[in-house]
């Protein structure tokens, strides 16, 4: 989350790191804002000082040759008509802390991080100013798992606040008598200079002079300090996963963070999937093979998870808790659906927790079998069911019959899917994300290429719509004739079309043969008799319920 954002809920109210009642939500403000205004030529401070907007100030961006700009909540103001030059820069430079191996600096006794674009010759061409503020009240939607002494990861996508969340967790179990260490590599967690800032309370901070060293570094902290608990900012590689298992270990508290939105994206990253536990694929024997019911090569979890729990930030105030993550990978690999809890705080400073939805993750290793194992798709499971060609009727898409509904886009332009649905009129709108679409949209070629959300939208049986060209053309047709009250899932409809469109292709000389999608005996029926009209052979291949029609010249 931007840091800027959490400053604009300041005098919101969070459940007090102490537990002595409500608390309120408070940004560090007006003079670690002017630290930063210091640093910034007259011309670009007088424009800011106009705008009078600090409490949404996310960053200042500075480029060579380029006007400067400030970047607010939810919009982008440029800051005078002028184009930065190098003494500009040179200015900003001097004024700041020295830009380490990672091309970070910052302010003393700030958190505002200041990063640097360089040229082939390593001059400074570019700078971003971000804004930092410590956010007092934070840590209440996870203050459980804290006082447990429960090793966390979070995640989330870049800006979502996980740093200001880390800090906040390290000055809450310093001030409850916890002896806490801060491996801060980029000096964000608790800003630049020697003296830490005050946002993290009384925990004491290592820095890192490489990055490459944060590792060596983590397991410093703890043969030299005796920490109880030890936080760190964004582990990334195999070796800072392999020490943070070290750490966890040796019976220290460790809360970190991770690149990832979700704890699938960790179970298909193989550098840090250890983090959780690790995945392997075991070879079972025959016999226990038949007592499980599954196949004989199914994955598995290979080790404890170095975190006990799992923390999906979704926005300042709504996190996805898994409390459990051993059990939550197990069930994943098996191919079962899981819940996330849930958490919200209000406006009132009360935290509500309730059961997410369910959610099985995409993973390409295959489907889950009868017997709950996850391993290669079974023969029956080799062609994906075109919509419609069994079991559950698809949603419409229709402003007076069904409610609003978000369209996921797998291999199509996400701009033109946009513009579709301003033209076409539709209630419908883009889903970000596959676990909240009500259906999906693709074309005909991934449709092919059974790509893993496809197999998943598939399991879930969300209504699947298949286009031939990326076009908007297209995508309004469809959406249009979902409007009227057609489904996505009008198996004859759909599979004559896609038999016509077949016959054109070869008619055209685009190519000799195409093999349609799965059908019922009697719509197959239907395809052989529309190819003999058009003087073209046609055969049916496969077993059922996979038997298809392949039409060629």
């Amino acid at each position: 989350m931007p840091e800027a954002e959490i400053a604009a809920v300041t005098g919101e109210a969070a459940a007090s790191p102490a537990g002595a009642g409500p608390a309120t939500i408070e940004a560090a403000g007006g003079e670690e804002i002017e630290a930063l205004l210091e640093v910034l030529p007259r011309s670009v401070r007088t424009v800011l000082d106009e705008h009078d907007d600090f409490d949404a100030l996310l960053e200042i961006v500075m480029d060579l040759g380029r006007q400067p700009c400030a970047r607010y909540l939810e919009r982008e103001v440029e800051l005078g008509t002028f184009d930065v030059t190098q003494d500009d820069l040179e200015l900003i430079t001097a004024r700041i802390g020295t830009f380490g191996a990672d091309n970070r600096a910052g302010i003393p006794r700030t958190l505002h991080r200041i990063a640097c674009l360089r040229n082939r010759q390593g001059m400074v061409v570019g700078l971003t100013m971000r804004v930092g503020r410590a956010v007092a009240g934070s840590v209440a939607v996870i203050q459980d798992l804290v006082d447990r002494g429960e090793s966390i990861l979070l995640l989330g996508r870049p800006g979502v606040g996980k740093t200001t969340l880390l800090r906040e967790v390290a000055r809450v179990s310093a001030a409850a008598g916890k002896r806490v260490v801060i491996v801060d590599t980029s000096n964000e967690i608790a800003g630049d200079g020697d003296i830490p800032h005050d946002g993290i309370g009384r925990a004491r901070r290592m820095q890192v002079a490489h990055p490459e060293q944060q590792h060596a570094v983590m397991v410093e902290a703890v043969e030299n300090h005796m920490p109880e608990v030890i936080v760190i900012d964004e582990i990334g590689t195999e070796l800072e996963a392999q020490a943070a298992r070290t750490i966890a270990e040796r019976g220290v508290q460790l809360v970190a963070t991770a690149h990832g939105n979700e704890l699938a994206n960790l179970m298909l990253n193989p550098t840090l999937a250890d983090l959780i536990g690790g995945i392997q694929t075991v070879t079972l024997s025959d016999e226990e093979a038949r007592r499980r019911g599954t196949r004989k090569s199914v994955r598995e979890r290979k080790a404890p998870p170095t975190f006990t729990a799992l923390v999906e930030i979704h926005s300042f105030t709504r996190v996805a808790v898994h409390e459990d993550v051993g059990s939550t990978v197990d069930a994943l690999l098996r191919g079962r659906s899981v819940e996330a809890e849930i958490r919200e705080l209000d406006d009132g400073g009360e935290v509500h927790v309730r059961p997410g939805s369910a959610v099985r993750a995409a993973l390409p290793w295959g489907v889950a079998d009868e017997g709950g194992a996850w391993g290669a798709p079974s023969r029956e499971e080799e062609r994906p069911r075109r919509p419609g060609a069994g079991g559950g009727s698809p949603a419409r898409i229709a402003s007076g019959e069904m409610p609003h509904q978000r369209v996921y886009p797998l291999g199509l332009s996400e701009s033109r899917l946009r513009e579709a649905l301003r033209e076409s009129g539709a209630n419908a709108s883009v889903a970000e994300r596959l676990e909240e679409a009500d259906m999906l949209m693709t074309l005909r070629a991934s449709f092919r290429r059974r790509p893993p959300e496809l197999r998943w939208a598939e399991q879930q049986r969300l209504p699947i719509v298949v286009l031939k060209h990326n076009t908007v053309t297209q995508m309004q047709q469809s959406l249009r004739a979902l409007a009227r009250g057609a489904t996505p899932g009008d198996a004859l409809t759909a599979a004559l079309s896609e038999a016509e469109e077949a016959i054109a292709e070869i008619h055209s000389g685009a190519t000799r043969a195409v093999e349609l999608a799965p059908q019922r005996a009697h719509i197959r029926r239907l395809q052989h008799e529309l190819a003999s009209r058009q003087a073209l052979e046609s055969s049916s291949r496969g077993r059922e319920p996979n038997r298809r029609v392949r039409i060629h010249a």
